[in-house]
């Protein structure tokens, strides 16, 4: 496996964690690095970096962005992004994954991409779910904005610098991480 393939495969992981913070931002930031010719994309994939698909993207990605700043709106869509999340998660790195075998693309599309965009989409509708029952939904267009600020920085880390987006990547699991064991007792007695 060559560099140019492992950066790929960083490039999917990124935008994959991303689409967990946004479904469409990331698709937007891969249509337009296509579009620009900074990313190749497989050539299944190639419609994605179309000037109707870029636009198309971008109007879904202002709406998406508007309408998680609504409290409950927010809410009802987290319903429909984790299973979505973990479609598109699949989908975005399969755009973007080069020169592997096909059967092992597509596992590391579903566990890889699929699995990281999931897991990440779970943690924040767990997050504002607990944000809508303690505050009334109040500080939601706050986590909301931090998750859209979140989807850009680590989209475009992605596109330019993907080993850096991989870091950042370990950083935000990290503080999942740390997040859901202060919230989740462990049942651990401490005498």
């Amino acid at each position: 496996m060559d560099f140019q393939t492992v950066l790929s495969i960083f490039l999917g992981i990124g935008l994959a964690a991303s689409v967990g913070f946004r479904i469409f931002l990331p698709f937007f930031v891969l249509s337009i690095a296509s579009y620009f010719q900074i990313i190749p994309l497989n050539e299944n994939w190639q419609w994605i970096g179309s000037q109707v698909a870029m636009i198309t993207l971008g109007v879904a990605t202002v709406v998406e962005i508007l309408a998680y700043l609504i409290p409950w709106v927010d809410h009802i869509l987290d319903v429909i992004a984790v299973p979505l999340a973990a479609v598109s998660g699949t989908a975005i790195m399969l755009s973007t994954v080069s020169d592997i075998d096909p059967f092992f693309t597509w596992i590391l599309a579903i566990i890889a991409g699929g699995g990281t965009a999931a897991a990440i989409k779970t943690s924040t509708s767990t997050t504002r779910l607990a944000s809508t029952a303690t505050t009334a939904g109040f500080a939601n267009p706050v986590i909301s904005l931090v998750e859209t600020v979140t989807s850009v920085l680590l989209s475009l880390m992605s596109v330019f610098v993907p080993v850096l987006a991989i870091v950042l990547l370990i950083v935000i699991f990290r503080v999942i991480y740390k997040m859901y064991h202060k919230m989740v007792p462990t049942g651990k007695n401490k005498t």
